[in-house]
């Protein structure tokens, strides 16, 4: 169960007991060749996870038609606080992708699923 942190404001504190009730997962929880379907609002990503934070990821029609390899920072609330190496519901997906300077945010992740490897 979450405490609140008492040097973290009430917004921060609600959304992150907020995340625990929408659902996620952390990758490091995840053995690589695990494959994750994220739907966000607007497209529908598969990640091969490679292990730790690296994945192919694939679905995004101008930044990883096909799979290229990323690292996975983690999901936001929208803003710049990150919870790291953790993909969650409600949140965007926030990944670096090798041929952009900038990491890239969806737009709000709907649904994920997860396929463990064979």
């Amino acid at each position: 169960m979450f405490t609140p942190h008492p040097n973290l404001a009430d917004d921060v504190n609600h959304a992150i007991v907020q995340s625990e009730i929408e659902g996620g997962v952390f990758l490091h929880d995840l053995p690589p060749s695990t494959i994750l379907e994220i739907q966000t609002l607007h497209h529908c990503y598969t990640a091969v996870l490679l292990g730790g934070s690296e994945a192919l990821l694939s679905g995004h029609p101008e930044f990883c038609p096909s799979p290229v390899q990323v690292a996975i920072a983690g999901s936001t609330w929208g803003g710049s606080m990150l919870k790291l190496q953790y993909v969650g519901r409600g949140m965007h997906l926030e990944f670096r992708h090798p041929e952009y300077d900038t990491p890239i945010i969806t737009s709000p992740i709907q649904e994920i699923r997860d396929y463990p490897s064979v």
